[in-house]
C-alpha cells in the first residue's frame, strides 16, 4: 500500500501527540504502519514522534520511528536491545581480496565461537555470563556480516577508495529478550521513571546495548580473522535504544541515533548501503532511518519469489558480482531483496526533508547470512 502523504514531511496531529513523517509521497508506506503510528500516539504521555521513509509495521509498533514520551514504554524498543549498524575498514586493499578464498572463510561465522569472551564483558560492565557464548554471533532474520567496496566518498569524511569495508547488523541476542521478558505484566502500559521495576528495566537496558555494541565489534574481530586481517572501527550507531532527554524519554524503534556522528544506512544484500551525516535536528528526534525498511513482510515473501534451486541460487549471487552466504532456505526468500524498498530512495527522502545527506555509498561483495548442516548448498 503506498503513501498518501503531500510533498515534503508532514505534521498531523492527534489526541495527544504530534507526528512528523520525515517522508515525500514517493515514498513507499504500508498503510498499516501509519494506523500504528496514530496509534501509539495516542498512549498516555506520548509528546512526539518522527517517522522515518522506512517506516513498515511492527509487533508493538511501528518499526522506522522514534517516540518521545513522559514514561517508559519498553516494548517500543522491542527483545532486540541495542541492535544497531557498525561500519569498519577491513586493513585489506581490495586488489588483494579474493571472493571465493573469502567465501569459503567466512563460512566459520556461522559456527559458534571457539574463543571464551566472556572476559571481554569488563569493557562493557555487562557481566551476566549466561549470555556470554551468545558474543561473536549474529543472529537470524535481518541480521548480517557484509564486506563492501566503496563506490563514492565525499573528501572530507576520508574514506579509502581503494580499501575494503564491513558493515554488520546485529543486537543483543538472547540477553535483550530476558530483559524484556522480566517487565511486569502492566510495564507495557508505560512505566513511571521512580517505579523499582522500571530501575531494574533501565539497568538491564543499558547492559544489553553495552552488550550489543560489544557484540559488534567481536563479530568484525571474528570476520577480520577469518579474512587473515584487522579491522578498525568508523560508526557504531544504534537504533534499537533508549535515552533520556530532558524530562522525557526517548524511544528508537528501528531509528538510529543521529546525534553522535556519521549514521550507516543498510541497503538489502543486492543494493549499496549508505553513509549519512545527519542534520542532528531536534524535529526529527535526533534519529534517522537505520535502512531500507521492509516492503513486504516475512510470510508473503514465500509467494512472491521462485523457489526452485535455480531461483535459490541465483539469490545467491547479486548484480554487483558479489555472494551471499544463506544456507537456510526460508531465511534466503524471506530476506530477498524484494522484501525491501529502495534505500537510494530512503537516502533521497532524508535529504528532500533535512534528516539527513549522504556522503558515501557502499556496493556489496561478500554477505553472511546463515549456515546450516546439511542445508542449502552455497553455490
Amino acid at each position: 500500500m503506498g503513501n498518501s502523504v503531500l510533498d515534503g514531511f508532514v505534521s498531523a496531529a492527534t489526541r495527544d501527540a504530534a507526528i512528523q513523517k520525515f517522508y515525500t509521497s514517493a515514498a513507499w508506506i504500508d498503510g498499516r504502519a501509519e494506523e500504528q503510528l496514530k496509534h501509539v500516539s495516542n498512549w498516555a504521555g506520548v509528546q512526539k514522534i518522527a517517522a522515518f521513509p522506512d517506516l513498515h509495521p511492527g509487533k508493538y509498533g511501528p518499526v522506522g520511528c522514534a517516540v518521545l514520551a513522559d514514561r517508559i514504554y519498553p516494548q517500543l524498543i522491542g527483545n532486540d536491545i541495542g541492535c544497531g549498524m557498525a561500519l569498519f575498514q577491513i586493513d585489506l586493499p581490495k586488489r588483494k581480496f579474493k571472493l571465493e578464498k573469502a567465501l569459503r572463510r567466512m563460512r566459520m561465522l556461522g559456527h559458534d565461537p571457539s574463543t571464551d569472551y566472556s572476559a571481554r564483558l569488563d569493557e562493557t560492565d555487562a557481566r551476566v555470563l549466561s549470555f556470554s557464548k551468545s558474543l561473536g554471533t549474529i543472529g537470524g532474520g535481518n541480521h548480517f556480516c557484509e564486506v563492501q567496496t566503496l563506490a563514492t566518498c565525499e573528501p572530507d569524511v576520508g574514506l579509502d577508495v581503494g580499501a575494503l569495508y564491513l558493515l554488520i547488523h546485529s543486537g543483543s541476542r538472547g540477553y535483550g529478550t530476558a530483559v524484556l521478558a522480566d517487565v511486569p505484566h502492566d510495564g507495557f502500559n508505560g512505566m513511571h521513571p521512580d517505579a523499582d521495576a522500571t530501575r531494574a528495566y533501565l539497568a538491564g537496558h543499558d547492559q544489553a546495548a553495552r552488550w550489543a555494541r560489544l557484540n559488534r565489534r567481536i563479530i568484525a574481530e571474528r570476520a577480520a580473522d577469518a579474512l587473515r586481517t584487522d579491522v578498525r572501527l568508523i560508526a557504531d550507531v544504534p537504533h534499537n535504544l533508549l535515552t533520556r532527554v530532558g524530562d522525557g524519554w526517548l524511544h528508537r524503534k528501528g531509528a538510529a541515533q543521529a546525534d553522535a556522528g556519521l549514521v550507516p544506512l543498510a541497503g538489502s544484500r543486492a543494493t549499496p548501503s549508505y553513509l549519512l551525516r545527519p542534520s542532528h535536528t531536534e524535529a526529527a528526534l535526533w534519529s534517522t532511518a537505520h535502512g531500507s525498511g521492509r516492503r513486504y513482510d516475512r510470510s508473503s515473501m514465500h509467494g512472491r519469489v521462485g523457489t526452485k534451486r535455480s531461483d535459490l541460487e541465483a539469490m545467491q549471487r547479486t548484480s554487483f558480482g558479489g555472494r551471499v552466504i544463506c544456507e537456510d532456505r526460508a531465511l534466503l526468500i524471506e530476506e530477498a531483496p524484494l522484501a525491501y524498498k529502495s534505500a537510494a530512495a530512503v537516502a533521497a527522502d532524508l535529504k528532500a526533508t533535512g534528516v539527513a545527506k549522504t556522503v558515501a555509498t557502499f556496493h556489496p561483495l561478500l554477505t553472511f547470512k546463515k549456515t546450516r548442516t546439511g542445508g542449502l548448498r552455497n553455490a
